[in-house]
């Protein structure tokens, strides 16, 4: 599909718009790509079972959002690290998840800076508008430290609003991985798009959702990628030097609902990641790599982001959505197009600079990581100075149920 896009001439009128009587849905923007999918190596493929050496959720949500992922843990053999922070979840309100019969190692999250993890540069060259306020990137990249440090060498993320159907679809993916660095998972459901595609969908494009962390199988003991702090990181892990890292799809998990356009914050916030990820994908959908993401790329694909937003404005009175709901889309748009509007083509080549040097600092980091025996071990190599080891609860499952491998906290 991508390849048509790129080929496409734009719409007249150059904003990337089609005529008014092609509203119905899968419209095609000469502006955007509305998938990815054929960039997979292996769309679908599986040929037998993995094992899974641990489930990892980063959550903020209250305990009841992870019953899922503990009962995914028993069935898969397999612990359950959840890594918490906020006022709903954390060590002190888990307990209950041990009566699922799961192992559970729970672990209070204080931050990236309680930690000896590498200071990333792809967050101190953004401007203080542009940083995010999540720790979700954070929390994934502990999680590949501790998964080195303890033998754990196939490992899923997921997060705390993914269903999965069928356990075995996980093994599968992890069956994978001898042959690709990381696995997918579709997503059915709620589609899983930043809120501009949400929006582009509404108002009739043809938009697709790509793999994400949300539901990740990825191989540790070879894989040095990270997650950098900001939008579409699971994006950006799947990068690799000049392109896209061997990466297949399997099976399918189920998003619950949320409401994207509940504040217009939340376009503003995504808008550098969307840039980021959807103009190196651009290239990718093109046959080109990485290395031509060069400043009149970025001139190029920032005034087509520009042509695409203001497009999906103009279809909008004729979008088949409620006018509050209308109200709350325009004014996501119009605030990724505020955000978009302060984005520069040096801003992306500084970007992506910093991006390759925390590359090779990640690599370094890992290289030199010490093997520990539990969780605990290792939280305290990782430990930064003047601060104490995060706290941490292991829940054990029934003796029955053990794995006698299975590192603990």
């Amino acid at each position: 599909m991508n390849h048509t896009l790129a080929s496409s001439p734009p719409p007249a009128g150059g904003d990337g718009a089609p005529a008014r009587s092609s509203c119905a849905p899968g419209v095609r923007s000469g502006d955007h790509h509305g998938s990815h999918r054929h960039l997979l190596l292996a769309p679908g493929a599986a040929t037998g079972e993995g094992r899974i050496d641990a489930v990892v959720v980063p959550t903020v949500r209250h305990r009841l959002r992870l019953g899922h992922a503990a009962t995914l843990a028993r069935e898969l053999g397999c612990p359950l690290l959840v890594l918490c922070s906020g006022p709903y979840t954390g060590t002190a309100h888990l307990r209950p998840l041990g009566a699922l019969g799961a192992e559970v190692i729970a672990v209070d999250f204080a931050g990236s800076a309680a930690l000896r993890l590498p200071r990333f540069e792809t967050s101190a060259i953004l401007p203080p508008r542009f940083r995010r306020r999540t720790d979700t990137a954070a929390k994934r990249n502990l999680a590949l430290a501790l998964a080195r440090m303890l033998s754990w060498e196939r490992v899923v993320f997921l997060d705390d609003d993914i269903e999965v159907g069928e356990p075995g679809d996980l093994r599968r993916a992890a069956g994978l991985l001898d042959r690709f660095s990381a696995v997918g998972l579709s997503i059915a459901g709620f589609p899983d798009n930043s809120v501009v595609c949400h929006a582009y969908r509404a108002v009739g494009g043809a938009q697709e959702s790509f793999v994400g962390g949300g539901a990740l199988a990825v191989e540790t003991a070879r894989d040095v990628a990270f997650f950098p702090d900001i939008y579409n990181e699971d994006w950006f892990y799947l990068l690799e030097g000049d392109g896209l890292r061997p990466l297949a799809v399997t099976g399918t998990v189920r998003q619950a609902p949320y409401d994207p356009f509940r504040t217009p914050d939340r376009a503003r916030n995504e808008e550098l990641g969307d840039v980021l990820a959807e103009g190196l994908f651009w290239l990718l959908d093109e046959g080109r790599t990485i290395d031509d993401a060069h400043h009149g790329h970025w001139e190029e694909f920032l005034a087509r982001r520009h042509r695409f937003i203001t497009g999906v404005l103009r279809r909008l009175p004729g979008a088949s959505v409620e006018p509050a709901e209308r109200r709350r889309m325009e004014e996501a748009l119009k605030a990724a197009l505020g955000r978009l509007a302060i984005i520069t083509p040096d801003l992306c080549l500084a970007y992506l600079d910093a991006w390759r040097a925390d590359r090779k600092s990640w690599s370094d980091f890992t290289a030199l990581l010490p093997a520990a025996g539990t969780v605990d071990e290792a939280l305290r190599a990782l430990a930064a100075p003047g601060h104490r080891p995060f706290t941490t609860l292991r829940l054990n499952p029934p003796r029955s149920a053990k794995r006698d491998r299975s590192p603990s906290a």
